[in-house]
Parts: structure tokens; sequence; C-alpha cells
């Protein structure tokens, strides 16, 4: 007889509490938050802030890895020179990096 209170009284035994069961999913979820989605958030923010700051005369490098300049942007087409007498027109978010920021507006 004594040995059954002793189990019923168990919270191991499946007589434990919500928190118990909710708390690692908790814990995962800080987790995931805090080393994926935070990084990633703050990583697209600052992309964005970059895309927002081209200007005409801006030397570039395209996500494919071609260098060009500027010569003309809009909101989402931007025209490079890519050569003295190449044009091509690609979307703005293909830009991935500016190489050398432009003095002019």
């Amino acid at each position: 007889m004594q040995y059954l209170d002793y189990v019923a009284a168990d919270p191991a035994t499946g007589g434990g509490s919500i928190w118990g069961m909710i708390l690692p999913f908790v814990l995962m979820f800080a987790v995931f938050y805090f080393l994926l989605i935070r990084p990633q958030q703050k990583k697209q923010k600052t992309r964005n802030s970059m895309l927002s700051a081209l200007k005409k005369g801006d030397k570039i490098v395209t996500i494919g890895g071609l260098h060009g300049t500027i010569l003309e942007i809009t909101d989402d087409v931007v025209v490079l020179l890519v050569n003295d007498a190449t044009k091509l027109t690609f979307d703005r978010s293909a830009i991935s990096t500016i190489t050398k920021s432009s003095d002019a507006s």
C-alpha cells in the first residue's frame, strides 16, 4: 500500500504540471530566435539601408560578380556602366556590395 501511494504522488509518472511540458519548447524558441531569426533580421536591415543609399556614380558589385558604375538609378532598376561603352540594366536587389561610394549626389 505504501508503494502505491509513492507512485501516485510522483510527478515524473504523468502527474506533472503543464509548465514542465511547455518550458522546453519555450527555451527552444528562444534559442532559435537569438541564434537564427534575430541575426538574419539585422542582416536584412543593413542590406536594405545599403540599397536605399545607392546613388549615381557608386562603384558596385552585383550578386553575379559583375563590377560596374551606376549611371542611372530608379526605385527598382539600376543602369550600370561596365566598360567605356557597355550599359547593363539590373534590378536594384541584384546589387551585392558597394566597393566605392561617389562623393557627388
